[in-house]
């Protein structure tokens, strides 16, 4: 018993000098890194499509949601595209979706989030965003995003979401749907919190200066969760997120902080890693980085991860070895961040 104690401590020791060495890094490199000049940054994109109102006092709170997402990106330096909230637009918002989407780079390090506000239908084979003239499937959008090859965050409030996130999910993207069903028909007002939720400092969970799509999402469900309770109502909306490309998303309520505790029956990959990477407003610190340093950075945080997990398949020494090497890595991308 004594030398598994010795050699717990002894593990422990090893682990606390490197963190020493490279928190020491970290912070001297995070001192020097000085502002990027304005134009060298690639711009991120947030498209926001608002969808047919069936009723008035829906397209006015459709509205509401789709100003403070767009104040949001403004807020953040974030470009802004609006579509669908002219009632007399020549152009159908199909056909702006559509082109927007289009036109958009394909490869870039530049994140894109679309969201999705307002009603969903599901007719038990498709799953359908109801626009003023005619919806878009799930199957429809999945084949407009697919040519992308950059950071995607695709967040559906509406009604009857739940099969987009099996048609849209992916590599290197973030699926959020209101629903976890395309039974869960209600007026979803998941839609409501999450725009609230995006420059909050209140879901800013990890204090970290800023709040990630993660931290967004969880929010949002927590508050929805809170006013169906005051209101004495059944909840019937769900909220899903998925970001690992498994198509099947994890539930709010299976994290505790910003982390998934809750393990899948089969098994399967939890998810909330590459979300917690998105922000719609980045703190200061984090504009300072490039794009590119970015990149390489939640690359390197995502391995970090995933060695995690594979904690009790590799041998103390190997694993020791390679979170060395990850965190050395980590901290010389700050370094060369600098001046």
């Amino acid at each position: 018993m004594s030398s598994l104690v010795a050699t717990h401590r002894k593990a422990r020791s090893r682990l606390v000098r490197l963190l020493a060495g490279v928190v020491v890094i970290l912070v001297s490199a995070l001192a020097m890194v000085q502002p990027l000049p304005a134009a060298s940054p690639e711009q991120a994109k947030l498209i926001v499509a608002v969808g047919a109102p069936g009723e008035d006092e829906f397209g006015t709170a459709f509205l509401e949601w789709a100003g403070q997402l767009e104040a949001a990106a403004k807020r953040g330096g974030v470009d802004c595209l609006l579509i669908g909230t002219r009632t007399n637009d020549p152009i159908s918002a199909r056909e702006k979706l559509q082109l927007a989407l289009a036109n958009e780079a394909k490869e870039t390090t530049a994140e894109l989030w679309l969201v999705l506000i307002g009603h969903g239908t599901f007719d038990g084979k498709e799953g359908k965003f109801n626009l003023r003239n005619l919806d878009v499937s799930a199957t429809e959008l999945a084949s407009w995003l697919q040519p992308l090859r950059r950071p995607l965050a695709v967040i559906d409030t509406t009604s009857a979401s739940a099969p987009f996130l099996n048609k849209l999910s992916g590599s290197n993207r973030v699926v959020i749907t209101a629903t976890r069903s395309g039974n869960e028909i209600n007026f979803a007002r998941f839609g409501k919190f999450f725009a609230q939720a995006c420059a909050s400092a209140e879901a800013d969970l990890d204090k970290d200066g800023q709040t990630s799509l993660l931290e967004a999402f969880l929010m949002a469900s927590r508050q929805l969760k809170e006013f169906y309770s005051n209101e004495g109502r059944l909840m019937t909306e769900h909220a899903l997120l998925d970001d690992n490309g498994d198509g099947l998303g994890t539930p709010p309520d299976w994290f505790r902080g910003i982390r998934a505790t809750k393990t899948a029956r089969d098994g399967s990959a939890l998810d909330g890693l590459r979300a917690h990477q998105f922000h719609l407003v980045r703190s200061e610190a984090e504009m300072k980085l490039s794009p590119e340093v970015r990149a390489r950075r939640d690359e390197l945080e995502l391995t970090i991860a995933a060695l995690r997990t594979e904690k009790k398949t590799l041998s103390e020494d190997e694993y020791y070895q390679k979170l060395e090497a990850l965190l050395l890595e980590l901290a010389r991308l700050y370094e060369k961040a600098g001046p």
